[in-house]
């Protein structure tokens, strides 16, 4: 298990190759946007609730996880393809904030979004919170587990 603070900057963070440095994209449609997740080569995008600061956990597993969802409001999976075996986590306008080596391969990332619904009014404060599972996978389409009733962000 691996703890981040991450800026979250335009309400996004990267999981990408390190070795492939691929672009981020810019073309989001509304399904990305409520799914909260976007996949591209080489890149998965998670879009958090607030676009500041937020805690981020990183666990590495050798299976899916098999966890109940009940104590997230929102989770989706998307998959990655690790073709140096080095994930690096990247902020939007920042850089980067952890280069982890993995084995080459392709993996599944599933983003748990914790505690959405409590924000400022403002958006600024809050105690959200976001737990990311990653683990080896072969590739499939962007997943949504449960979705959020309250507002998108962004």
């Amino acid at each position: 298990m691996r703890q981040y603070r991450i800026f979250a900057d335009y309400h996004q963070f990267y999981l990408w190759d390190h070795g492939t440095s691929p672009e981020a994209p810019t073309d989001y449609s509304e399904e990305d946007t409520t799914r909260r997740i976007k996949a591209a080569p080489f890149v998965v995008v998670i879009q958090p609730e607030r676009d500041m600061d937020v805690p981020v956990q990183l666990d590495l597993c050798d299976a899916p996880p098999d966890e109940p969802l009940d104590g997230w409001d929102h989770v989706a999976e998307a998959s990655l393809e690790l073709p140096s075996g080095q994930l690096e986590i990247h902020e939007c306008t920042g850089g980067s904030v952890d280069i982890i080596p993995l084995p080459p391969g392709t993996y599944r990332v599933r983003a748990c979004f914790g505690r959405l619904g409590t924000l400022s009014e403002d958006g600024l404060e809050g105690d959200d919170h976001y737990r990311l599972l990653l683990w080896p996978a072969p590739f499939a389409p962007v997943a949504l587990l449960k979705q959020y009733a309250g507002e998108q962000a962004g």
